[in-house]
Parts: C-alpha cells; structure tokens; sequence
C-alpha cells in the first residue's frame, strides 16, 4: 500500500561534504563564548575524513570511527615555554566520526560539532567537564 507522509523532505539531501562541514565548525566555533574563543588564541580548526594511520597507532584506537576530533598543538600548562617554529594550536574534526555518532543520536549535527569543539579544546586548557557544560549553555544560538 502506498502511503504519503508529511515528513522533511529528504530524498534530495547529501551529508554536509568537507567544505560544508568546515564553514559548519566555523561558524559553529564564532558562536562559542567570547571568553573561550580568548582562550584559545590563534586556532586552526581543519576538517578531515578520518584520522591518519600515524595517529590510530599512536592512539591505539580499533577504528577510524573512535576518534570525532583531535587536538594539537600546546594547552596551558605548556604556555610557559616558549619555542620556536611551532604553528598554531589546531582542532581536526573527522567528519565521518561525526557523522556517524549523529546518525546513531537524536543530537543536531551543529550541537555535536560544538560539543567536540569545545571539549578538544578544552580539556587542553585545562577546562573541567562542568566548566566545558556551561560554556556549551552559553553557546549562541545559531539561525
């Protein structure tokens, strides 16, 4: 029997793509507080399929689905010495990853995006899991 429903029209609908899922964090990340974006200083944040094999061995993680984001680079106890060379900080988001964990959620996609963003970071800076809960409270609504 063939039914109609009333539902958001999916039949056309792609997955964000890498650039998408970057313009996605950005903008995700200019709607974190002011005092966390401070915080952070110069920032990459890149987009990625999956993590390098280098850092699955490193990691020791059993697949590329493990791993929704990573942070490099120094967090605030290594702020003290200084060096040279080193770029900025960075935060890669796998885009696979968080696709997946969506999938399996009932979490809007940019809800994610933040939540990963702001725990990559702030776990680096030595943010505590009730501090990182109220910045994604304070987090601006996006349109």
């Amino acid at each position: 029997m063939a039914r109609i429903y009333q539902t958001r029209d999916w039949t056309d609908q792609l997955s964000p793509s890498l650039q998408e899922f970057e313009l996605l964090a950005l903008e995700t990340y200019a709607h974190l507080p002011g005092e966390f974006r401070k915080l952070t200083g110069e920032i990459v944040i890149q987009i990625a399929e999956f993590p390098t094999d280098e850092i699955m061995d490193d990691l020791a993680l059993e697949t590329p689905f493990d791993l929704l984001g990573l942070f490099e680079g120094r967090g605030i106890a290594e702020r003290w010495n200084p060096s040279t060379g080193e770029g900025p900080n960075r935060v890669t988001l796998y885009r696979r990853a968080i696709l997946d964990y969506w999938a399996e959620n009932e979490e809007t996609l940019g809800d994610i995006v933040a939540h990963v963003l702001i725990h990559e970071i702030g776990h680096h800076f030595g943010l505590s899991d009730d501090d990182m809960a109220q910045i994604e409270e304070n987090a601006e609504t996006r349109p």
